[in-house]
């Protein structure tokens, strides 16, 4: 008896997850790449890719949520993010005794990881097993075609006033690194420091990305010091936060495009030269 009850409660865990509610808009969005998006009964705000997402209910945002909510969807499966997620929510969700699956998705190589991992929860492997092979092989062709190439220092700025930036943990300067650039603030220690103007113009990089708009004055304020080589070198650029920041096969995408720029601003910085 004891043999049989083992057996059902490890087919029960095993099957399918028909209900799922997720607790990152990166999360629901790898959700729906793996075929599962349909199974998604409820997410955090700001989930926005693709279409559908966004008529998905709400349960909360980064740090806040409905537990009582969450209880009455009496989902299969909890989707948290490491390291978004903060742990006491995790702790919480499962001393409510809920399945609680966290998915981390800090690197590049964790991404396809992650799309197979949903895809085994939902039972969508057919659709995710696919989708994660490409990802692998687009991110590894872009390592083979600029990995090489002469190194670009870059500043990325992912907010103007107080400016911040990303350290090398943060999956945005691995995008910068496979494309053959270096990210100038990489070394510091927290994943999004907070750096001053002056400490921008001594490391004197050669390209600035930034994730705000064109309009913004910490974007344009950068005109003001041309003894920079990115602004001398007219190496002052903007991309989509969403394809380069969120942690989703979208940065491959993504990738193409921080690729492509470095490659404009290494050029222009040889003619300058």
């Amino acid at each position: 008896m004891l043999l049989l009850n083992l057996l059902f409660v490890a087919t029960v865990q095993a099957a399918p997850a028909k209900q799922v509610v997720s607790l990152a808009p990166n999360l629901t969005e790898i959700a729906f790449a793996a075929g599962a998006g349909s199974r998604i009964v409820a997410t955090v705000e700001f989930s926005d890719y693709p279409e559908a997402a966004k008529k998905i209910p709400r349960i909360g945002d980064a740090f806040r949520f409905d537990y009582e909510r969450i209880l009455a969807l009496q989902p299969d499966a909890v989707l948290a993010w490491e390291p978004g997620t903060p742990a006491e929510v995790v702790e919480r969700l499962r001393a409510l005794k809920l399945r609680v699956v966290t998915i981390r998705t800090q690197h590049l190589q964790d991404i396809a990881v992650a799309v197979r991992e949903i895809g085994r929860i939902a039972g969508t492997e057919s659709v995710a097993n696919p989708v994660a092979d490409d990802f692998e092989r687009g991110i590894g062709r872009l390592r083979a075609e600029y990995g090489r190439r002469e190194i670009v220092d870059v500043f990325l700025q992912i907010n103007d006033q107080p400016l911040y930036t990303v350290n090398g943990r943060q999956i945005m300067s691995e995008l910068v690194e496979i494309c053959g650039g270096r990210n100038v603030f990489g070394a510091l220690n927290d994943l999004a420091p907070q750096v001053g103007v002056e400490a921008v113009i001594a490391a004197n990089p050669g390209a600035i990305i930034s994730t705000g708009s064109a309009d913004s004055p910490g974007y344009t304020q950068w005109q003001r010091w041309r003894q920079m080589r990115a602004v001398s070198a007219g190496n002052l650029f903007l991309l989509p936060p969403e394809e380069i920041a969120r942690s989703t096969p979208r940065l491959v995408a993504g990738g193409e495009k921080m690729c492509r720029t470095l490659q404009t601003a290494r050029e222009r910085l040889s003619r300058s030269n």
